[in-house]
C-alpha cells in the first residue's frame, strides 16, 4: 500500500475542511460570535483535524482566509487572523500524537496575535490582556472542549474518513466485495 496520500485525495479533503469551516463561521457569525472582543468561532473546533490529516493545514488556513474574507474583517484581520489559524495548525500537526497538548496552539496562537488586530485593526479597547482573556476563553470553548469531544467522535472514524491512500482498502471492504 501506498503510505503517500495522492495529491487528488490531498486536496479534496483539505477543501472539505476549508468548506466546513467557512459554513461554521457563517453560522455563528449570525449570533456575533465570529469576531469582535467576545468570539467562540465554533469553527475552530476543526483546528485538531491536522491530528488526522496534514490536508487539515491548507484547509484550515483557506477557510478562515475565506471566512474573514466574506464576512467583512479588515484587511489585517484577513491576514493575521489567517496565519494565526494556520500557525496553529502547523503546530497542532507537530503535537498530533500527544494526548491533549494538540489542542492548545490554536487557543495560544489566536489568544496571542487576535488582541493586537482587535485593537490596531478595529480600534477595540486599550487593554491587550483583557482581549487576549476573552479571545483566549472563546479559544478554550471551541478547541479545548468542542475540538476534543470532535476529536474522539473523529477517531471512531478516521481510518475511513482521512485515509492517507485512494486505493486503500478495509477488512470490511474485501468482504463486502466478495459476497
Amino acid at each position: 500500500m501506498n503510505k503517500k496520500m495522492k495529491p487528488a485525495l490531498f486536496i479534496a479533503q483539505a477543501a472539505m475542511i476549508a468548506a466546513i469551516y467557512v459554513v461554521l463561521t457563517y453560522f455563528i457569525n449570525a449570533f456575533n460570535l465570529a469576531s469582535g472582543a467576545i468570539q467562540v468561532r465554533i469553527s475552530e473546533a476543526l483546528t485538531i483535524l491536522p491530528v488526522f490529516t496534514p490536508a487539515a493545514i491548507p484547509g484550515l488556513f483557506i477557510g478562515c482566509l475565506l471566512s474573514n474574507t466574506l464576512t467583512g474583517c479588515v484587511i489585517w484581520d484577513i491576514v493575521f487572523g489567517s496565519l494565526a489559524t494556520l500557525i496553529a495548525a502547523v503546530c497542532t500537526y507537530l503535537l498530533r500524537n500527544t494526548k491533549f497538548l494538540f489542542t492548545l496552539p490554536p487557543v495560544f496562537a489566536n489568544a496571542i496575535i487576535v488582541p493586537f488586530v482587535l485593537k490596531y485593526a478595529y480600534g477595540i479597547g486599550d487593554a491587550y490582556w483583557f482581549l487576549f482573556v476573552t479571545v483566549g476563553i472563546g479559544e478554550v470553548i471551541s478547541v479545548c472542549v468542542l475540538g476534543f469531544i470532535l476529536k474522539n467522535v473523529l477517531s471512531k472514524y478516521a481510518n475511513t474518513l482521512f485515509s492517507q491512500d485512494a486505493d486503500s482498502v478495509t477488512k470490511e471492504d474485501k468482504l463486502n466485495e466478495t459476497i
